[in-house]
């Protein structure tokens, strides 16, 4: 039986939850954290990205959270300039403000799982292409941290 009675709301909450409990197994038992992150690291995304391919990405994210990661979106042709996997984090920490304290290394590595794990593998590959070399380096990071978990 349905609990929302359309299956395309049941899905998209099924899977939101387990990105969620993903994210969770990282960053302790709290869904708001969990939340947070997902949202402030698809937002630092969404945000470095020309506009095209930020659409591209929202495109393949689950309905519910394709509504976080375009809330509050201003979009434009120019995207922001973080150059540096410093600024991308400090954009993931401003984020992460109105929650408990979170490592925004840690959320930004997490979340870059959890992309990895359910996103489309070449749709991943643009996005990590579009972004300067260091902060590539810290997706990689986070593809070698899950390695080293599995």
């Amino acid at each position: 039986m349905s609990a929302t009675g359309l299956d395309v709301f049941d899905r998209t909450l099924q899977t939101t939850h387990i990105w969620l409990d993903e994210i969770m197994a990282d960053l302790g038992p709290d869904r708001r954290v969990a939340w947070h992150a997902l949202g402030a690291v698809l937002h630092a995304l969404r945000d470095r990205l020309q506009l095209g391919l930020a659409v591209h990405l929202g495109a393949q994210l689950p309905l519910l959270v394709r509504g976080l990661y375009y809330d509050q979106w201003r979009p434009t042709e120019e995207n922001l300039k973080l150059r540096t996997a410093e600024e991308f984090l400090d954009h993931v920490a401003q984020g992460l403000e109105s929650t408990r304290p979170v490592n925004a290394r840690q959320a930004t590595l997490t979340v870059l799982r959890v992309l990895d794990h359910h996103i489309d593998p070449h749709q991943i590959e643009k996005v990590r292409h579009a972004l300067p070399d260091n902060i590539r380096k810290l997706w990689s990071g986070a593809k070698d941290q899950a390695g080293r978990a599995a």
